[in-house]
């Protein structure tokens, strides 16, 4: 009895896993409201590319990209070229970690953030969908709304901000070759960083 429920465990587990759309792919449309309390859909940036990224101010690896300026010198230089990046907090209210949407706005004013949007996700459903494992969980999404990137920010798997001066970043590489017409000629890897406080 018992080795079958583990069975059915394992199954429902590998379903959810196989769920999660692959680079290739159309990716999952959603709805949800920004910091501010607008909702906001995929689908109001189609025909753009868009970036997804997964965050927590309370991960040291989200902090990283923060504390060196990478992530929003990346959401600055691909918002002037009419890139959509998205920020998605998935983390549930009944972790430490949770901050309403107010403390949320907060922080990204605080680190002169630049994103198009900061979704509040506390349910988990926009994560689940694509896949999310950790932050900072990465996506990039093609004008057509096909997923072209799934992974890693770059190729440092550390939590120290002078890391990112010598690594080799993924999304930027990605929308390079995307954006010239090329196939994205690494579409997917595991991405690194503090497990999503999923409810």
């Amino acid at each position: 009895m018992k080795r079958l429920s583990l069975l059915a465990a394992g199954l429902l587990v590998s379903s959810v896993v196989s769920a999660a759309p692959a680079p290739g792919q159309p990716a999952p449309n959603f709805r949800a409201a920004d910091v501010s309390g607008k909702q906001v859909s995929l689908s109001d940036f189609k025909g753009k590319y868009v970036v997804l990224e997964w965050n927590n101010p309370g991960c040291p690896f989200v902090q990283k990209h923060y504390d060196s300026g990478n992530m929003q010198s990346l959401q600055k230089r691909y918002g002037a070229e009419n890139v959509a990046w998205v920020a998605i907090n998935s983390t549930s209210e009944s972790h430490s970690d949770y901050m309403s949407p107010e403390k949320l706005a907060g922080w990204f004013k605080q680190h002169n953030a630049a994103p198009a949007a900061v979704l509040m996700d506390t349910n988990g459903q926009i994560g689940r969908a694509f896949g999310a494992k950790v932050t900072p969980h990465m996506y990039v999404i093609d004008p057509n709304g096909t997923l072209v990137y799934a992974g890693a920010i770059d190729d440092k798997r550390s939590a120290n901000p002078a890391d990112v001066k010598t690594a080799s970043n993924y999304v930027t590489s990605a929308l390079s070759e995307v954006k010239s017409g090329k196939p994205v000629s690494k579409a997917v890897n595991n991405a690194y960083g503090c497990s999503i406080k999923y409810s």
